[in-house]
C-alpha cells in the first residue's frame, strides 16, 4: 500500500508538470498490461479529470483498454461530450455504465458495521456493487481518477466514491445516499473519515486500484491506499471550504447553462451554501438551462409527488410510501434540497414553469427579471451591494463549499 504522489499544497500550482507528475506516479506501481479508467463524468467539468485522463492514456498507450465514466445514475455521456471533456481519444475506449443492469455484488457491509459507522441512525446491510468490468473484467489496474471536494453524501469525494457509486448499483446507491442524509449532510460534508468513507474503504481493499486525485488548480495525490485519500481531504479543509464571519441574509448562486440543467444535479445550489444560511435567509438559484427535476421520468414523477420537505417528514414518507422507500436516492435527494423551514429558496429557471416551481415547495422566480437585478456578469463572487441591499453571490457553487465557523465546529482549523 503506497503513496505515490503527494504533490502540491495550499498556493501551488502544478499545471505546467501536471503531465509529468502523473506519467512519474503511474510508473511506480509496476508493469500492467491491462488498464481500465474510471474518470468521473460531464457534471465534474472544472475537475481536470478529462485532462488527466488523456495523459494516462498516453502514459499507457495501448494497455489502457477501456474507460468507463462513473456516472452513477446520471445519463450516458454523448460523444461531444466525451470530447469536450477528455480531448483527442478514441471514442470506442469508452464504456457506459447502466446503473440498473450492469453490477455485481462483491460484498456486503453488514448492518452491524453500518450501526456502528451510523451511530446507530440505520441498520441495514450495505451491498458492495460496482460496474462488473470492475471486478470481473481481466483488468490489471482500475486507474480511478477523481476530485477532491466535499461531498453531501460521503463527506469527501472522491476515492473509491468514484467506484462504488460512480459505478455502483441501485441499492448500494441508493442506501449510500439515503445513509448520509438520514445521518446529516451537515455533520460529514468535508470530513473524510466519517461512517460512509469507511466504509466505502472496507469494500474496496481487495480491488486494483490506483487513485489519482486532483484539488482545485492544481494539486495531485496518487496512491492505492487510504493514506492518498487523508492527505488530499486535509488540504482540502483550506483549499475548498471558504468560511465567512457571519452567516448570510441573501445568497445569489449562477448556475452556468453549459453545466447545470436539473435540479437533481443543480442541488448544489442548496446544499453547498445551507451551512452559511443565516435563519429566514433567501437563496436565488438563477438557472437559465434548467429544464427537468430529474434525469429520469420515475424520479421526477417521485419529486412532484413528495416534494423538497423537511428530514423528519420525509424520512415519515419513506416509512410510509413503498414507492419512495423503493428509491432511496430520491428521497435522500429531496432531503438535501429542503430548506428544512429555515431558509427560503427561490429558484429562476428558463424552462420550468411557477406550478412546477411552487408545486414541489420552492418558490418562483422570474429569471429575466432576476437577471436584470441581478446581472451575473457585473456581480463579483463574494459580497455585493445593490440597492442598499448585501447580496452575496456564488458564480459556481460545484466549486466549494460555504459556511459560517459556527457550523464547521472548529475543524477547519484543526485539519480533522
Amino acid at each position: 500500500m503506497s503513496l505515490y504522489c503527494p504533490a502540491g499544497n495550499v498556493e501551488a500550482d502544478l499545471s505546467p508538470r501536471l503531465k509529468n507528475l502523473l506519467a512519474d506516479s503511474l510508473a511506480k506501481p509496476g508493469e500492467r498490461n491491462r488498464v481500465l479508467a474510471v474518470p468521473p463524468d460531464q457534471s465534474r467539468p472544472h475537475s481536470r479529470t478529462g485532462e488527466l485522463t488523456r495523459y494516462a492514456r498516453e502514459s499507457f498507450g495501448e494497455k489502457m483498454q477501456a474507460v468507463l465514466p462513473a456516472l452513477g445514475t446520471h445519463t450516458a455521456m454523448q460523444p461531444e461530450q466525451t470530447a469536450g471533456m477528455v480531448g483527442v481519444m478514441p471514442q470506442e475506449l469508452f464504456r457506459v455504465h447502466n446503473w440498473r443492469t450492469d453490477v455485481e455484488t462483491s460484498g456486503e457491509g453488514p448492518s452491524a458495521f453500518i450501526d456502528m459507522q451510523s451511530e446507530g441512525k440505520w441498520n441495514f446491510a450495505w451491498p458492495a456493487r460496482a460496474n462488473r468490468r470492475i471486478a470481473r473484467g481481466g483488468f490489471d489496474l482500475i486507474l480511478s481518477i477523481g476530485q477532491v471536494v466535499p461531498h453531501e453524501v460521503i463527506g469527501v469525494a472522491d476515492h473509491n466514491k468514484n467506484i462504488l457509486v460512480g459505478t455502483g448499483g441501485r441499492n448500494g446507491i441508493n442506501r449510500s445516499h439515503y445513509l448520509g442524509a438520514a445521518y446529516g449532510m451537515e455533520r460529514i460534508r468535508g470530513r473524510a473519515a466519517k461512517h460512509g468513507r469507511n466504509r466505502h474503504i472496507y469494500a474496496c481493499d481487495h480491488l486494483p486500484i490506483v487513485h489519482v486525485l486532483t484539488l482545485v488548480v492544481c494539486r495531485l495525490f496518487v496512491g492505492d491506499d487510504a493514506e492518498c485519500l487523508q492527505g488530499v481531504a486535509a488540504l482540502s479543509w483550506r483549499v475548498n471550504i471558504q468560511t465567512l464571519g457571519a452567516p448570510i441574509r441573501k445568497a445569489v448562486v449562477y448556475l452556468d447553462p453549459h453545466e447545470f440543467h436539473s435540479i437533481g444535479l443543480d442541488n448544489k445550489a442548496v446544499h453547498r451554501t445551507r451551512m452559511v444560511l443565516a435563519d429566514g435567509a433567501e437563496l436565488i438559484i438563477l438557472a437559465p438551462a434548467v429544464k427537468e427535476f430529474g434525469e429520469d421520468k420515475l424520479i421526477d414523477g417521485l419529486i412532484c409527488r413528495y416534494d423538497y420537505r423537511e428530514t423528519t417528514a420525509q424520512l415519515h414518507a419513506v416509512s410510509a410510501n413503498a414507492d419512495l422507500a423503493n428509491d432511496l436516492s430520491t428521497a435522500a435527494h429531496l432531503i438535501h434540497g429542503s430548506p428544512e423551514r429555515r431558509f427560503t429558496i427561490r429558484w429562476c429557471s428558463g424552462h420550468l414553469s411557477i406550478e412546477e416551481i411552487e408545486g414541489v415547495g420552492f418558490k418562483y422566480g422570474d429569471l429575466k427579471a432576476m437577471l436584470r437585478h441581478y446581472d451575473s456578469q457585473k456581480l463579483q463572487h463574494g459580497g455585493n451591494r445593490i440597492d442598499g441591499e448585501e447580496v452575496f453571490f456564488i458564480a459556481n457553487p460545484g466549486l466549494g463549499l460555504w459556511a459560517h465557523h459556527a457550523k464547521l465546529q472548529g475543524e477547519v482549523t484543526n485539519g480533522k
